[in-house]
């Protein structure tokens, strides 16, 4: 069993690159089927003006479930190898898949 403060403690690695895509930030869940929908992680978009996240919303990354390949003991494997990175959906989340 992994406990969610678990696997927010693991590293997210791009295999279709070997970018580090970093830690968990949050974890959508749908509570009517009780599964994860998704991860999400902080965005590393362009930044500019911002000062950690007061003066501006930063994008994320949200990788759906099925993107994920393999949960480590010290890491989390996804492949995003197809990767919609302009798509912008509704309160600065960036689609990814």
């Amino acid at each position: 069993m992994v406990k969610i403060s678990d696997l927010r403690m693991r590293e997210v690695i791009n295999i279709a690159d070997g970018r580090r895509l970093g830690p968990i930030k949050d974890i959508d869940i749908n509570l009517e089927e009780g599964r994860i929908n998704a991860i999400i992680l902080p965005g590393h978009g362009g930044g500019g003006g911002r000062f950690m996240g007061f003066l501006g919303r930063e994008e994320e990354i949200v990788v759906p479930w099925q993107k994920i390949r393999k949960i480590g003991i010290d890491v989390i494997l996804v492949d995003l190898s197809y990767s919609v990175r302009g798509a912008e959906l509704h309160g600065g989340v960036k689609e990814t898949w």
